[in-house]
């Protein structure tokens, strides 16, 4: 379902890509041989995910839909980049401002803000108000702060038996210490796998609760998962995602290119972005290895970031990622006096405008010596988003072990929260 292109990538390298090191890392994944092999239940979860648990999903989605005029979601990092990049991607940024069944989904705790917090209080001020707080372990700093703050919100207005409604748990099993208070106060809990990764948990109760509760359909979602999983496992020349995760590796070996660009059409897909970015920068980002994840959305940071891109550090690869159906068609209209001398593109969609930048943009980077690849997918609908995220998922997997290092831990990010924990007085 996703296709890859790498014609203009492989042009720059002196050497074919490492295919036959990317498939024995694919076995590597496949096996679970290697390092982080704990983590690998993402590998088969578009089959083999928890049927009874799913069923809980829709049917808690679909009471909030019916008696939430918002969501708050309370997440960070892989606990709400997957969600809000599936949201954006199928409705809109801009969904909360557009009529529609269901409730506005409001997504705090993914930062320090007093000021953000403060404004989704006063949106939801009013309203009838359910809070998704997902976190494993329910102490980290960030989701527990703003939980801490709706937590009280949704008991003052509510009360503190409906708040065993209104607020939902996705988190351990077992332990810890949101679960200890969900199992106290008589919360519906949904469990993080133990053994996946948040970079790698769209596809769980982590990203199908609030993507449900938004109204997209799920089973596409998870269908297109599926689909995806046949064609990345295969250790052959037609898996897009060994031979994404071997070329942009080679291009990294062997030219030493540090940064790869994904460029996206709009700006819904703008947090697919994000949530590829610590995907791959959590799992690459180590042992002073790693190609460091950036993002454009083209056209409008050509009048940014074009200039660096095209004249600055030779150090950039270049991925577009691209969808080969729009989703609306907009035309440009004709204008008698045609003052801003644009009526050579009247009539064409502006798709076709789009394209027309697209290509001249790749060969404009092509020549000022960026590498630049292509992953395309048909369209923007539940289906191929369901298979561009398990594309990346098994992509990263086999790159990080190409790479030589474990793409499913992060145990660079414990050091930040050692010293920010001392500042704060914590014992």
């Amino acid at each position: 379902m996703i296709k890859f292109n790498a014609e203009g990538a492989l042009g720059f390298l002196p050497e074919a890509p490492d295919y036959k090191a990317a498939e024995k890392a694919l076995r590597t994944l496949k096996e679970g041989t290697g390092e982080g092999s704990g983590f690998l239940g993402w590998v088969a979860l578009p089959k083999s995910y928890d049927k009874e648990e799913y069923a809980r999903i829709k049917k808690c989605a679909a009471r909030i839909r019916d008696k939430a005029e918002a969501l708050v979601v309370i997440g960070i990092g892989g606990s709400y980049l997957g969600a809000r990049a599936v949201i954006e991607a199928m409705l809109s940024p801009r969904y909360n401002e557009i009529p529609r069944k269901g409730p506005k989904i409001y997504f705090i705790g993914n930062g320090i803000s007093g000021e953000d917090l403060a404004q989704v209080l006063q949106l939801v001020e009013g309203k009838s108000v359910y809070v998704n707080v997902i976190s494993k372990s329910g102490t980290t700093l960030e989701p527990a702060l703003a939980f801490r703050i709706f937590k009280q919100f949704i008991e003052k207005n509510f009360g503190k038996e409906e708040a065993k409604e209104r607020i939902v748990c996705t988190t351990d099993k077992a332990r810890g210490a949101l679960k200890n208070l969900a199992d106290a106060e008589g919360y519906e809990c949904f469990v993080v796998p133990d053994n996946i990764g948040g970079r790698y948990s769209v596809l769980t109760p982590v990203g199908l609760l609030p993507i449900a509760a938004a109204g997209i359909n799920i089973d596409k979602l998870m269908e297109g998962a599926a689909k995806e999983a046949e064609i990345c496992l295969k250790e052959d020349g037609s898996n897009p995602a060994l031979a994404y995760a071997a070329v942009r590796q080679a291009i990294y070996k062997q030219l030493g290119k540090k940064v790869e660009i994904l460029s996206c059409p709009s700006e819904s897909i703008r947090f697919i972005a994000e949530w590829w970015k610590q995907l791959y920068g959590e799992s690459e980002g180590k042992q002073h290895l790693g190609i460091f994840p950036a993002s454009c959305v083209y056209t409008a940071d050509l009048h940014s970031m074009g200039q660096y891109i095209q004249d600055g550090e030779r150090m950039l690869m270049e991925t577009f990622l691209c969808f080969d159906v729009p989703r609306v068609k907009v035309e440009v209209p004709f204008w008698e006096e045609n003052g801003d001398g644009l009526n050579y593109t009247a009539g064409k969609e502006y798709r076709q405008v789009y394209e027309a930048a697209k290509e001249g943009v790749k060969q404009a980077h092509i020549k000022g010596g960026v590498p630049c690849m292509e992953i395309s997918a048909a369209k923007q609908d539940e289906e191929n988003l369901g298979a561009l995220i398990y594309f990346f998922e098994a992509a990263c997997g086999i790159s990080g072990y190409m790479q030589g290092v474990d793409p499913f831990d992060q145990p660079g990010v414990e050091e930040y929260k050692k010293n920010m924990f001392a500042l704060l007085g914590k014992k």
